[in-house]
């Protein structure tokens, strides 16, 4: 997609969108409860994760910063995961068997669901990527619009830990 058709189509969204979807969390805030189709099949149903350090990646495979992205949340997901780190894949604007391509090319082994636009509007996914890193308590630790590197990942992470 050109950067140009890009910002048309988020703008279209913004000037369509009421502005209290456009609430974008803060640290501290709640996390807004989520039950996402599945690209498997099924449902996932953020409460699920309650009590469990959970890290929400917005993504789509149209998204550069999100391929680039993708082999590090494989791998500090793995590294994490023994230690109690959850995590859910959220795909925008896709299909279920392109949300699945995706995480099969990148090896993720975490859910990934297909956002039907409830996430988007809840957590201010108004561009790609967006990171949501959930603590324990159900609280947003870190809340991040666009690229992080490797280091401001691993960063989000143990502060959840």
């Amino acid at each position: 997609m050109s950067p140009f058709l890009r910002a048309m189509l988020v703008a279209a969204w913004l000037l369509a969108t009421p502005l209290p979807a456009l609430a974008i969390p803060h640290a501290g805030d709640a996390a807004t409860g989520l039950s996402l189709p599945s690209a498997r099949g099924g449902t996932i149903i953020a409460r699920k994760f309650a009590g469990k350090p959970t890290y929400l990646n917005f993504f789509a495979s149209w998204c550069p910063p999100c391929e680039a992205e993708a082999p590090t949340i494989s791998r500090l997901y793995r590294k994490y995961h023994k230690r109690g780190l959850s995590a859910i894949g959220i795909d925008e604007q896709e299909s279920a068997s392109q949300a699945l391509e995706f995480a099969r090319r990148y090896n993720w082994p975490f859910p990934v669901a297909v956002d039907d636009g409830s996430a988007r509007a809840a957590y201010g996914a108004f561009d790609l990527p967006v990171h949501v890193f959930i603590d324990r308590n159900g609280k947003v630790s870190t809340y991040r619009l666009g690229a992080m590197s490797p280091t401001e990942i691993e960063e989000a992470i143990r502060k959840v830990i």
